[in-house]
């Protein structure tokens, strides 16, 4: 994607990001025929992709949702690209079991806000 591309994406734009992601984890968490390795890879590239767009939405659109810890969201992308090594399955697994879900919830009411 071009730079111009990146930039003209908006706060609709990533929280479809982000509910999309959400989406795909889900599939991907509740498909017991996929093999945990590919899963757990899968998850983490989602939970990256959510990093990213929860990283360039605005304060004043998250302040409405304070219940989702944005910044902590945020930084467990910068983990998952910069200290992968040091990520367990069981922190992967249970954040796509326990947190995205209500993550997916909030974005999809931060959505409706912003038609």
């Amino acid at each position: 994607m071009s730079p111009e591309m990146v930039a003209r994406r908006d706060v609709r734009d990533r929280l479809d990001d982000v509910i999309g992601a959400c989406a795909a984890i889900r599939r991907y968490v509740d498909d017991e025929r996929l093999p945990g390795d590919l899963v757990h890879d899968a998850v983490r590239m989602r939970l990256v992709e959510i990093g990213e767009a929860v990283r360039v939405l605005p304060a004043d659109v998250t302040a409405s949702e304070p219940g989702i810890p944005w910044a902590r969201v945020s930084d467990l992308g910068e983990r998952l690209t910069r200290r992968y090594f040091d990520t367990t399955r069981a922190l992967v697994f249970g954040t796509a079991r326990t947190d995205v879900p209500h993550l997916a919830d909030a974005a999809r009411r931060l959505r409706a806000a912003h038609p």
